[in-house]
């Protein structure tokens, strides 16, 4: 039990937090979780979790990781071409509307700070390219998610009454994602010796920063998730179709630009999976009344590592044979 809680402490951290405090009826927990909200606490959290990322960041190898521009250029394709377009397709199917707008943040979302560089890893890919992809991708989303999360939200029946103001959008992403990774960029030596001395894991300190989000996230939309619990089958089946989907076409681009083995992997790792602590943020700022949208998220992210992570042994058995 010790050790798997010590693998797997993140995932069962996400479903612990979100179970507890949607079950609490006194709602003690969900309290104080919307004074924060009401603090400006998502912000400083959200600040947090990118520096602390940023200070984690081995960005020594990102000058290797420009080499390999194909594998770059196509997980990059994925991330905010493929998705968004493939969430399209999905957004055709009768949907509740707040599992629309869910579908719709993820969608638009660039591609996690770590677990994907390490999973690229793992399955023997390319982190010097994986890490290239990050870097890209994140600093790249402040441009890209408002536009195309209004270019989605828009398409959306029933999300009419949602406004989106992209420049402000950006800004606020700016602050709030590419000033606090760049700080933790640069002052990375520093942080890296102090946490060798202290014997500190930098992700499990920016893991406990994104269980902050997401409780402060579900406490605010406590309500109309005790509302659509009847959702999560539905839920369920359109994150797996959405995250195969991702991982079809990332396999299906890399293959057809001759990416092969050692190549291809940051493409699916990278291309495939979506930050959570920014969609959350989103979520609460821009769409607190769909509370759906924030279970679609959880949910996605949870399920998505698991999909991953059964695929990185597929992978090192493809290797050992």
């Amino acid at each position: 039990m010790r050790s798997f809680l010590k693998k797997y402490w993140f995932l069962t951290g996400l479903i612990l937090v979100s179970g507890l405090t949607v079950a609490d009826r006194t709602e003690t927990l969900a309290q104080v979780g919307r004074w924060l909200q009401a603090h400006r606490g998502p912000d400083l959290v959200i600040f947090a979790i990118f520096f602390f990322s940023g200070t984690a960041l081995q960005t020594e190898q990102v000058r290797s990781g420009l080499s390999d521009w194909r594998a770059t250029a196509t997980a990059l394709a994925v991330i905010f071409v493929v998705s968004p377009l493939w969430a399209l397709v999905l957004g055709r199917l009768p949907l509740h509307p707040g599992l629309m707008i869910g579908l719709f943040l993820v969608a638009a979302m660039p591609t996690t700070l770590s677990s994907g560089v390490v999973m690229t890893g793992a399955a023997g890919g390319n982190m010097a390219n994986a890490l290239m992809i990050t870097l890209l991708a994140n600093f790249s989303a402040i441009f890209t998610v408002p536009v195309v999360l209004t270019f989605l939200v828009g398409d959306a029946a029933g999300a009419a009454g949602v406004l989106i103001n992209k420049t402000a959008l950006m800004v606020k992403m700016a602050k709030l994602v590419a000033l606090p990774l760049g700080l933790g960029i640069l002052v990375r030596p520093t942080f890296q010796g102090f946490y060798k001395r202290r014997g500190i894991n930098p992700n499990v300190v920016n893991g406990c920063f994104i269980l902050a989000i997401v409780w402060i996230a579900v406490s605010k939309s406590r309500p109309t998730i005790v509302n659509g619990l009847h959702l999560l089958p539905s839920v369920v089946l359109l994150v797996a179709g959405f995250h195969l989907g991702l991982l079809a076409a990332a396999a299906a681009l890399g293959r057809l630009l001759g990416l092969g083995r050692g190549r291809l992997e940051s493409v699916l790792f990278m291309g495939s999976q979506k930050t959570l602590p920014l969609s959350v943020l989103i979520q609460t700022a821009l769409f607190p009344q769909y509370g759906e949208a924030l279970v679609f998220c959880v949910c996605h992210h949870v399920i998505h590592l698991i999909m991953d992570g059964y695929l990185v042994g597929r992978l090192q058995t493809g290797r050992k044979e």
